[in-house]
């Protein structure tokens, strides 16, 4: 029987000690729902260990399979530069397969849920609240029509109303949307941010909620985020068909 890759969670990093704290709490989660699987944490940037001296601890070791997989909820430079190009100078010896970026998923619609629910809403809430899906906001447009689709796609189970706001590089803030959503009616505003950990950007989320009635935590650990980083980590170790006729 063949080992199990190893799966090697890439996160961000930042100066900001709660951001760590949050990786490592999801990490632990992971763990625990996979008992016998090898999860190692390596941060691009800010933290320790990085993930080029993680990979090297692993070649070292005698590791041959890793699953690197971004700690990210949607598909922008970090997933599709910055990433790869840490892992093209991995030591040779390791087989890498990067897997998909955690985001879209019902799963963290789901977490979005439960983070507001846990904030003081209830189901019975929904048809009168309009929700803030606020984003960390990106350059990339691919990144942000994902992030509209989700605001699209969670609206039609059964909100009063969902915006995207983002709090860098794209509009609306997070202060513009909530203002929105009390000019069209909303009984109350809530403000979901959709980001994995804390930081400077959902300390900006925050500051932007101030007019909204409700303010959910970030994303961090939920169980819903633990079993995406599973999906994804399944996905990525089992090989794609060849195409027929190939």
């Amino acid at each position: 029987m063949t080992s199990r890759p190893v799966l090697l969670v890439i996160a961000h990093g930042s100066r900001d000690p709660r951001h760590a704290a949050t990786v490592h709490a999801l990490v632990r989660r992971v763990r625990a729902r996979r008992p016998g699987l090898r999860v190692e944490t390596g941060f691009l940037d800010f933290n320790i260990p990085s993930v080029p001296g993680v990979l090297e601890s692993l070649a070292a070791e005698g590791v041959r399979d890793v699953v690197a997989l971004p700690l990210l909820l949607t598909r922008a430079f970090h997933a599709k530069a910055d990433i790869p190009a840490v892992l093209r100078e991995a030591p040779a010896r390791l087989c890498i397969r990067q897997a998909e970026v955690l985001g879209p998923s019902p799963l963290l619609t789901a977490a979005l849920e439960r983070r507001l629910y846990e904030a003081g809403l209830t189901p019975a809430d929904k048809s009168s609240t309009g929700v803030v899906l606020a984003s960390a906001g990106s350059t990339d447009p691919e990144a942000i029509a994902v992030i509209a689709e989700i605001a699209r796609e969670w609206r039609h189970t059964g909100w009063c109303a969902v915006r995207p706001a983002f709090a860098s590089a794209s509009l609306p803030r997070t202060e513009d949307a909530v203002r929105g959503l009390r000019a069209l009616g909303c009984e109350r505003v809530a403000v979901a941010p959709y980001v994995l950990a804390p930081g400077f950007l959902p300390d900006r989320i925050a500051r932007g909620a101030a007019e909204a009635d409700v303010l959910a935590d970030v994303l961090g650990p939920a169980p819903e985020v633990a079993r995406v980083l599973l999906e994804r980590y399944d996905e990525a170790r089992v090989p794609v068909p060849a195409a027929l006729g190939a």
